[in-house]
C-alpha cells in the first residue's frame, strides 16, 4: 500500500525529487491547487529565484496542467470531484498515484490560515495523512494553534516516506 501525503499540485513541480519516490506514494491534492496552476505559471514575478530554476518549474507547471486538462482526467474530475471529501485518482509514473480531492473551505480557523492552507489541513485531517509543505511559518502556526495533523518538511521527504513516523505513536505521545 502507497503512503500517503497531502499536497499542494505546484510543490510537486518545485520539488521534482517528491516524483521518484524511493517507495510508492499516493499524493492527495485539493482541487483548487490544481486550478491555482494557471494563474502561478503566468504571475509576473519569479517562482523560483534561480532563473533557470525558474523557467524549469514553470515548463513542469505547464506539463501538469496539460495533464489535468487531459479530456479523460478532465471528464472523470467534473464527474467524480462533487460531494465534499470526494476523490479521483491517477495513476502517474514512478510508483506515484495523483489522488484529486474536492475540498470545500469551511473558515474553520478564520484568518488564521487562508483558503489553500485551510484546505490541506481538512484532507490531511479527513484521510489521516500527513501532509508535505515548504512553508515553515505556516508550520509554525499549525503548531501554536494545536491543529491535529501531521506534518513534514519537505526537505524530510525521504525519511518520511523511508521510515516515518506512525500516527499511533503521535497519539501514544
Amino acid at each position: 500500500m502507497p503512503k500517503q501525503f497531502v499536497i499542494e499540485a505546484v510543490m510537486l513541480a518545485i520539488y521534482g525529487e517528491l516524483m521518484t519516490p524511493a517507495c510508492p506514494v499516493e499524493y492527495l491534492i485539493p482541487v483548487s491547487t490544481i486550478y491555482e496552476l494557471d494563474e502561478l505559471v503566468h504571475l509576473p514575478e519569479p517562482i523560483m529565484q534561480n532563473p533557470e530554476d525558474d523557467k524549469h518549474v514553470r515548463l513542469v507547471i505547464e506539463q501538469m496542467i496539460q495533464f489535468f486538462r487531459d479530456p479523460f482526467k478532465r471528464k472523470k474530475m467534473e464527474k467524480h470531484l462533487v460531494a465534499p471529501m470526494s476523490t479521483v485518482t491517477f495513476p502517474f509514473q514512478n510508483g506515484v498515484t495523483l489522488t484529486i480531492v474536492k475540498v470545500d473551505d469551511n473558515a474553520m480557523w478564520g484568518e488564521l490560515f487562508d483558503p489553500i492552507e485551510t484546505e490541506q489541513m481538512l484532507t490531511a485531517m479527513h484521510f489521516e495523512a500527513p501532509l508535505l509543505t515548504d512553508q515553515p511559518d505556516w508550520q509554525d502556526r499549525m503548531l501554536e494553534y494545536m491543529i491535529p495533523i501531521q506534518f513534514y518538511d519537505i526537505e524530510d521527504f525521504e525519511f518520511a516516506v523511508e521510515e516515518g513516523i506512525a500516527l499511533g505513536d503521535l497519539r501514544d505521545v
